[in-house]
C-alpha cells in the first residue's frame, strides 16, 4: 500500500493537532528526544576503523519524524542540558568546557542538521527511500561542515591536515553509511504504517 505525500512530519499528523493535547503531545516528544539522544550517544558499536555510536542517527531520525521546529527544540534541549554539566553526550563528559572541544563544532552540526532534515520531512522528503537518503546525506554534510572547521582550528598546526581529515571525517564515514541505510529504511516504513492506520 502506498501513501499520499502529505505535508508535516511523521510527529505532526500522529497525535493531538491543536489545544493543550498538542502541547503535551510536543513536551512528551521534546523529553522522549532527549532521553533517546542520550542512550544513542552511549551505544557503542564495534566497527572499523573506530568504534561508533548512534548518536547522528538518533539525531537525523528524530530530526526527519519531529520535523523542523520540533527536532530543533529537541536538540538544543539537548545541547542545553550537556552545557549545564548533565552527562548527555558520549562518556562521563559535559559542561561548556567539554563542548569547547573537539566535538563542539559537531554537537553545533546536531542542531542545523536535526533542523534542515526536519524541514526537508515537512515537504515530503522522509517518505520514500530515497528522499530519506538524500535527506540523511544533507544532513551529515551539515554535521561535518560544523565539524570540520573546529576540529581544523584545533588540530590542524600541530596535527596536519591529513589527520584533521582522518580523525574529523574519514574514521567514522563507514559506520555513517550504515547508519544512514537504517534510518532511511525506518522512517519511511513508519509512514506507511500510518498510512494503513488511517487506511
Amino acid at each position: 500500500m502506498t501513501i499520499a505525500i502529505n505535508r508535516g512530519a511523521l510527529a505532526e499528523v500522529v497525535g493531538p493537532s491543536e489545544g493543550l493535547g498538542l502541547r503535551a503531545k510536543q513536551v512528551a516528544l521534546v523529553v522522549a528526544g532527549i532521553a533517546v539522544l542520550t542512550a544513542a550517544a552511549n551505544i557503542r558499536v564495534p566497527m572499523w576503523p573506530v568504534p561508533i555510536t548512534m548518536q547522528t542517527f538518533a539525531v537525523l531520525t528524530l530530526g526527519a519524524a519531529y520535523g523542523m521546529r520540533l527536532g530543533l527544540a529537541t536538540l538544543l534541549g539537548y545541547l542545553a542540558l550537556g552545557a549545564l554539566g548533565v552527562t548527555v553526550f558520549t562518556g562521563e563528559s559535559a559542561g561548556l568546557a567539554y563542548m569547547a572541544g573537539p566535538t563542539g563544532g559537531y554537537l553545533v552540526g546536531f542542531a542545523v542538521a536535526a533542523g534542515l532534515v526536519g524541514w526537508l520531512a515537512q515537504r515530503g522528503w522522509s517518505q520514500s527511500v530515497g528522499g530519506m537518503v538524500a535527506a540523511l546525506l544533507i544532513g551529515n554534510a551539515v554535521i561535518y561542515a560544523f565539524g570540520m572547521p573546529w576540529m581544523a582550528y584545533l588540530f590542524l598546526a600541530d596535527k596536519g591536515a591529513a589527520w584533521v581529515m582522518q580523525w574529523g571525517m574519514t574514521n567514522f564515514l563507514l559506520g555513517d553509511a550504515l547508519k544512514l541505510v537504517l534510518a532511511a529504511l525506518l522512517l519511511p516504513a513508519a509512514w506507511k504504517l500510518v498510512g494503513k492506520a488511517r487506511g
